[in-house]
């Protein structure tokens, strides 16, 4: 992942230093399983805990000669140790090593996407609760609908990121396991009860079922929950997008003092972060169909997963962290223009409330079809520059079946919203 789109939080898990830290970890778990179980002295376990030091410049070296980066770290410990060395490494596969230490790195990931998720979240609330009364216009297939608030809105948003945090708690938990169960996952040398020992000592569980590798399906599961939750910051990022257009103009990004919109043109102010947002939610997808194709190997491991989850863990996980938290800055420097969205409610007249005059005909005795065509007639002359409160009105079926009283409700504003409350609550915006 380039330095752009990168987080300290996810850099401090994924930097090539971090991933050697955790393997590190791992490597002496399993020693001191074996000393755990009698099959090596505790004086060995000493030595390794103290002594077992890597240099990337010399894992470097020695995978010139190893071929294999795994095993030019495990020399490198193990020469930095001494004779004790020799245990390190002991009765395990690669992926034993590799595989757990993925389980590990990939929880430790989830904490840092859910904390950053939850963040956000409480930005959308703070927007929702501000903003519950704050009438604008529903559109569909980009055109005027009917009323909304900008709260109501934002109370959607909440939603489904609420159902995104979930989902990451739940990939949590499926890709917390690890392995130490060989080189064909039968447990030939070490046994259940030591892998047991070592997943307990990580923080981890034992995946039940294994080949050399833990099973992809648990991996994809994860980078597909990472692709959904960056669908969702996408809607949000293409919804501000779109209300920031200049003959909209509802919201607008935060605007910084000699920031540059456009190199040739002085004026612009561009949603240039929530754009950004959206093009980096390509790559999570991108990364999610990868993962998916690699849930299938031949047998009981083949190599067609290693060289693509070099990239695609750690770039997905720093882009999720880094989309969230740009989001979040977004979200809180925003600008939200109550008068412009009333404005533009309005730019049709009360043309939004054609629905309401046609339930109430047909509560008033009409069948749906006339009641539709009654609606109709009155908007078209709306759309010709009549106003639709007026001709709806004077129209005599609408004054044959509808008082005055029952005309004021159906052309208010507040009859309409009314219920836009139960939204915030339902969602536990209010909680």
């Amino acid at each position: 992942m380039i330095e752009r789109y990168t987080t300290p939080s996810m850099n401090g898990i994924w930097s090539r230093q971090a991933k050697y830290e955790v393997w590190r970890e791992v490597e002496i778990a399993i020693v001191e399983a074996h000393v755990e179980l009698g099959a090596i002295p505790a004086s060995a376990l000493t030595d390794i805990q103290t002594k077992s030091t890597f240099d990337l410049e010399r894992c470097d070296e020695i995978e010139l000669e190893t071929r294999h980066d795994l095993m030019a770290f495990v020399r490198n410990l193990a020469e930095n140790v001494g004779e004790s060395g020799r245990f390190i490494h002991l009765g395990v596969t690669s992926y034993d090593v590799i595989d757990t230490a993925l389980g590990m790195m990939l929880r430790n990931s989830c904490d840092v996407l859910i904390e950053s998720a939850t963040k956000l979240s409480v930005e959308i609330k703070r927007l929702a609760l501000e903003h519950e009364h704050t009438v604008e216009i529903g559109r569909t297939h980009g055109i005027h609908a009917e009323p909304i608030t900008f709260g109501f809105k934002c109370a959607n948003w909440y939603a489904e990121l609420t159902r995104n945090i979930e989902r990451l708690k739940q990939a949590k938990a499926d890709v917390s396991v690890g392995k130490v169960s060989g080189a064909v996952g039968v447990h030939a040398i070490t046994s259940p009860e030591m892998e047991a020992i070592v997943c307990a000592k990580l923080g981890l569980s034992p995946d039940p079922a294994t080949t050399q590798i833990i099973n992809r399906d648990r991996h994809a599961n994860f980078l597909n929950a990472l692709a959904l939750l960056g669908a969702g910051l996408e809607r949000i990022a293409t919804e501000l997008r779109n209300l920031q257009r200049t003959e909209i103009l509802e919201v607008q990004e935060a605007f910084a003092a000699g920031q540059t919109g456009s190199s040739a043109m002085p004026h612009k102010r561009n949603p240039w972060n929530s754009e950004t947002i959206c093009g980096l939610a390509r790559l999570l997808r991108a990364n999610a169909h990868a993962m998916l194709e690699s849930v299938a190997t031949w047998h009981e491991r083949d190599l067609t997963n290693s060289s693509l989850e070099r990239i695609v863990f750690p770039d997905s996980c720093n882009l999720a962290d880094f989309m969230l938290k740009s989001l979040t800055r977004i979200l809180s420097g925003l600008q939200v223009f109550p008068e412009t969205m009333e404005k533009n409610l309005r730019t049709r007249g009360d043309l939004v409330f054609s629905e309401h005059v046609m339930i109430s005909l047909i509560h008033a005795g009409m069948t749906r079809e006339a009641a539709y065509k009654v609606a109709q007639r009155n908007a078209a002359k709306a759309w010709d520059g009549s106003d639709f409160k007026s001709v709806v009105s004077q129209d005599p079926e609408v004054i044959e079946r509808l008082t005055a009283e029952q005309l004021e409700e159906i052309f208010s504003l507040e009859h309409h919203l009314r219920n836009v409350g139960h939204t915030l609550d339902a969602t536990g915006i209010r909680d």
